[in-house]
């Protein structure tokens, strides 16, 4: 199943120097305001971006009506919709989905039906400001380019046998 409809709001977007340093998570919500879908089925994902002070909505993508039949071939554009999210947030996910957004550095987290995107945000940045737990912690280190000097210490050295 395809994406139908894809909303980007170019407030936050066009703040390049935020963008880069913010995390992206998503959530499976048929409201814009509640986490109510199971990943799989999900017909729509809120996107926002967030750091420690900012929380700004960037997108809305919205698919067609889907069955929970096992049918693994509508994850992949579900999946790449979620292309720069460090998580997404779903009432439930199967076990093929969370190995597929793993592989692709995103990290499925199950909530309790109804939980409130707005109150979600909120706990993150305050995990964020107290200091991230492990999948976050996680994810925000995979976000860091490697630099690439980190090998140079180790190549003045030498290598012996």
């Amino acid at each position: 199943m395809s994406i139908t409809r894809r909303l980007q709001l170019v407030g936050c977007t066009t703040e390049d120097k935020w963008m880069e340093t913010a995390l992206k998570v998503a959530f499976a919500t048929s409201d814009m305001k509640r986490v109510d879908q199971h990943f799989g089925a999900a017909q729509s994902f809120a996107i926002y971006a967030l750091d420690q002070q900012k929380v700004c909505f960037v997108e809305a993508v919205e698919f067609g009506k889907l069955d929970m039949d096992g049918n693994e071939d509508k994850l992949v554009a579900k999946i790449d919709a979620l292309k720069g999210c460090i998580a997404v947030y779903s009432q439930a996910v199967g076990a093929s989905a969370i190995n597929q957004l793993k592989l692709k550095g995103i990290q499925p987290v199950k909530i309790s039906p109804g939980a409130s995107i707005t109150s979600l945000l909120e706990s993150l940045q305050q995990e964020l400001r107290e200091g991230p737990g492990s999948w976050l912690a996680r994810a925000i280190n995979n976000t860091i380019p490697a630099d690439p000097s980190r090998f140079d210490e180790m190549e003045q050295e030498g290598w012996e046998e």
